[in-house]
């Protein structure tokens, strides 16, 4: 949303919206969407779960596969060929959003150890960069890359996975130290894997945004940028420290939002609130967050 602002263009619709209009972009994310495909041959990876008697919402059998497969579904209704595609995607800004995290979190909430949700990592950023690869075969002379934030400090994951063991968690952050791993592992190894794709593509500038720093950042000073609470949910009816519980999530009936989401980091346990993002898309767009940052890039 903001990054659309900064450069002046509409919010982009859902790529599946009928009657609309397409030609100034598109948004082809799915909520709970994966990196790796969720099917049967798969379903290994992502065990079923139950917490507490509620089920967690495993999967919602839509991976990055499908986003690309609608993604070139659209094309022939915005160009009229292989050479007309090139030629207008080179013009546009297309950005690769914060894939790995419900691979990785489904993994481990569902009874997989962090050590074993990341020996995925490899697997996961190849298909991430085998992604962005297609998009500049495809015409992107501009691609943002996401990494993930840091896994744990999402009050959904300190609830789930909450540990007696006080060694288990970050003394400046109160954030779960293997989740954090699990989270600086993927995005070193993305960045990296990024740099190496870019110098194979010259003509392309591929950017790497860092999720990681600025929420790190977040939770180790809240009250730096404004905010009152960097690991409690303002959206929940969870109560305690977090205020998260899986029987009384954001949208449920009866659970309602703290009166000033600006002044919280997380909104719902899993997501952020537009305050945060607003300043993470700052960082982006502006710097230090990415490098160049979007604008220069536009």
């Amino acid at each position: 949303m903001y990054t659309a602002q900064a450069l002046g263009l509409p919010l982009l619709p859902p790529s599946l919206a009928k009657d609309q209009s397409f030609k100034q972009g598109a948004n082809f994310a799915v909520a709970g969407a994966t990196a790796l495909k969720t099917s049967t041959t798969s379903s290994a990876l992502y065990p079923q779960l139950a917490v507490a008697g509620s089920a967690v919402p495993p999967p919602n059998n839509i991976s990055l596969a499908d986003e690309l497969g609608w993604f070139d579904a659209m094309k022939p209704a915005l160009c009229s060929s292989p050479q007309a595609c090139k030629d207008y995607f080179a013009k546009a800004l297309f950005v690769v959003g914060e894939l790995g995290w419900n691979d990785y979190g489904v993994m481990v909430v569902g009874g997989k150890s962090v050590a074993e949700a990341q020996s995925y990592v490899p697997q996961i950023v190849a298909t991430i960069v085998a992604a962005t690869e297609k998009l500049i075969n495809d015409g992107a002379t501009t691609v943002v890359v996401s990494g993930i934030s840091p896994m744990g400090c999402a009050p959904g994951n300190l609830v789930l996975l909450a540990s007696q063991d006080p060694a288990d968690y970050e003394p400046d952050t109160g954030c779960l130290k293997g989740m954090n791993e699990l989270s600086r592992d993927h995005n070193a190894q993305l960045s990296q894997a990024l740099t190496t794709l870019g110098g194979r593509y010259p003509g392309a500038r591929v950017t790497y945004a860092d999720l990681y720093g600025p929420v790190i950042a977040f939770a180790a000073a809240p009250a730096r940028f404004g905010f009152d609470s960097a690991l409690r949910d303002c959206c929940g009816g969870g109560g305690g420290k977090y205020n998260f519980n899986l029987s009384a999530a954001c949208g449920m009936p009866g659970v309602a939002a703290c009166p000033n989401p600006s002044a919280y980091v997380n909104w719902d346990g899993v997501h952020l609130t537009e305050a945060a993002y607003h300043r993470v898309a700052d960082g982006w767009l502006r710097g230090p967050y990415a490098n160049p940052p979007v604008l220069a890039t536009a």
